[in-house]
């Protein structure tokens, strides 16, 4: 039987996938309903799109289009969400920038990016600054005005076109179009890498519609769930979440800096029902003085991704009216891609069986098509004995295009047809898989991905430094923070503190070590320091 001639593909019966058809069905069908909290301001869907669809017409009429890349560098406010959809509308590539990063870190991902613009929060107009002064891109400067920003930082201005102006150079019928092929690129995301420069990912319409909508079936979101926005938007655009809350019409409560007093009152006021984010917003939220908490309404479902909780901490969310999901991922697939899923069974389990399960990064999602755990030699896979240590490997459309201007390195990562992880793991009998160590020294603190091997170089610069070495020292609070051992030159002299404060002139704050250890570093016989070593000499300590 032929299944093919006189049935070819045509506009009426294949389109491209895109997620920026979940604003227009929220417009559509529920145009009154409040998509977007931010202090005293609510807009409705029919706002949210009108704005949307103004960005998207002021940025093609000032040529910015196809091929082209805006940046933006802001917090969690609803400018942040609108450029998820505007700027695709124009056919543009949205990057998300870390506001964490240090300047010259900034000025580096504007240049290698070649953002035509950037749209920023004037809080961090002074990094924007000196990291344009130091790169030499030459963006269009927009500046966000946010009310609820510091007093000072709404004073701060470079002379850049406001925001709201851009908007009125709008027109809210603007024809937007889909994209021509739903492989064309949506937004770049830079990653922390292990060594060098970061790299940049490139995240394509169709993986952000299908993970936007397997956050959707794995974070069991019905209609108009209330999102409230613990994670950053900068990280792996919110894991999709821009995408997945409108789809189902839900509204999006923007935060813009995680406050435990103000996440209580929050998700009190507004009946949030889902959030993202680290073990540490965790933390913050158990950890709000008794006074500034406030009785939720209902059980809020709390997705966090990175160390798994521990066990006091799932049962102190448990009492305080969270569910918790694990979910893992990484920025090459659009975030989270894993997820722990759940059995009803294991909930009548003691607390110290459902923590261990819990400590699994799980199952694939069903937006991914394949998870495995496999030897990176013979790309078989590893028995799924709970012992044997294999890579993490995934394939499937919400894999990254790939790296930005890096051929070489997109073929590594992608090669045999997986995409290479980097990350160690065991699998199980019922096919979880769960982590054991991370080949590429990533240290994951409070979220964010530190290179160990950076925070080395800032060290070597040091005049007293003879060897350094960084690794991942477990912490309540951050999940992981860096710990370095050094190795002091003949007769040199350092203190930890002197250290420490060397480190943050060079580093963004998060990244530099929070202890020093002077030593004698351990080295194999042919000179390469044994960081499992040192690993080990932590947990001898904790």
């Amino acid at each position: 039987m032929d299944y093919d001639t006189g049935l070819e593909r045509c506009p009426a019966n294949h389109q491209p996938l895109t997620p920026l058809l979940f604003l227009e069905r929220a417009a559509q069908v529920f145009p009154g309903h409040l998509a977007v909290v931010h202090g005293a301001l609510r807009r409705n869907y029919r706002e949210l799109r009108d704005r949307c669809v103004r960005l998207a017409a002021a940025l093609a009429a000032r040529g910015i289009g196809r091929g082209d890349t805006l940046a933006a560098l802001l917090p969690n406010i609803p400018e942040m969400l609108e450029c998820h959809y505007g700027v695709p509308m124009a056919g543009a590539v949205l990057n998300t920038i870390n506001t964490r990063l240090d300047a010259d870190t900034i000025g580096y991902i504007l240049q290698h990016g070649e953002a035509k613009a950037v749209i920023v929060d004037r809080e961090y107009l002074p990094v924007l600054r000196a990291a344009l002064a130091t790169s030499g891109a030459a963006p269009l400067v927009v500046e966000v005005e946010d009310t609820e920003a510091p007093a000072a930082a709404r004073a701060e201005s470079m002379g850049g076109l406001p925001y709201e102006a851009l908007l009125a150079e709008g027109d809210p019928g603007f024809a937007w179009a889909l994209p021509p092929d739903e492989w064309d690129a949506i937004t770049l995301n830079y990653t922390s890498g292990t060594t060098g420069r970061p790299k940049g990912v490139v995240y394509h319409h169709r993986g952000a519609q299908l993970l936007a909508t397997g956050n959707v079936l794995s974070a069991s979101m019905a209609r108009h769930p209330v999102y409230l926005w613990t994670l950053p938007m900068f990280h792996c655009n919110g894991w999709c979440f821009p995408w997945t809350v409108t789809a189902v019409a839900g509204t999006h409560v923007c935060l813009r800096a995680v406050r435990g007093a103000a996440i209580w009152t929050l998700m009190a006021e507004h009946g949030v029902t889902h959030m993202c984010g680290a073990p540490v917003v965790m933390t913050t939220l158990l950890d709000t003085p008794e006074a500034e908490k406030r009785p939720l309404p209902h059980q809020v479902q709390f997705v966090v991704a990175g160390a798994p909780p521990p066990e006091a901490v799932l049962a102190r969310m448990q009492a305080a009216g969270f569910a918790v999901l694990h979910v893992y991922g990484l920025t090459e697939v659009y975030g989270p891609a894993v997820v722990n899923e759940w059995h009803r069974e294991w909930s009548a389990l003691p607390a110290a069986e459902q923590a261990k399960l819990m400590a699994r990064q799980g199952v694939r999602y069903q937006a991914l098509e394949a998870l495995d755990v496999m030897d990176p030699l013979t790309m078989q896979p590893v028995p799924p004995d709970g012992t044997t240590m294999g890579e993490v490997m995934m394939r499937g459309n919400v894999v990254m295009k790939g790296y930005l201007k890096d051929r070489k390195a997109t073929e590594a990562a992608l090669a045999g047809g997986w995409f290479h992880t980097g990350d160690l793991a065991v699998k199980y009998p019922d096919g979880y898989v769960q982590l054991r160590d991370r080949s590429k020294d990533i240290i994951i603190s409070g979220g964010e991905n530190i290179s160990s091997i950076e925070v080395e170089d800032a060290l070597y610069k040091h005049p007293a430094v003879a060897l350094a070495a960084v690794v991942a020292k477990p912490d309540e609070k951050w999940g992981e923070v860096p710990c370095a051992f050094v190795e002091l030159k003949p007769d040199a002299q350092a203190t930890e503190a002197e250290l420490i404060a060397f480190a943050r002139e060079r580093l963004a704050s998060f990244k530099a070590p929070k202890q020093v250890v002077f030593t004698e570093l351990p080295r194999t016989s042919t000179g390469k320091i044994q960081k499992h070593v040192l690993r080990g000499q932590l947990r001898q300590t904790e």
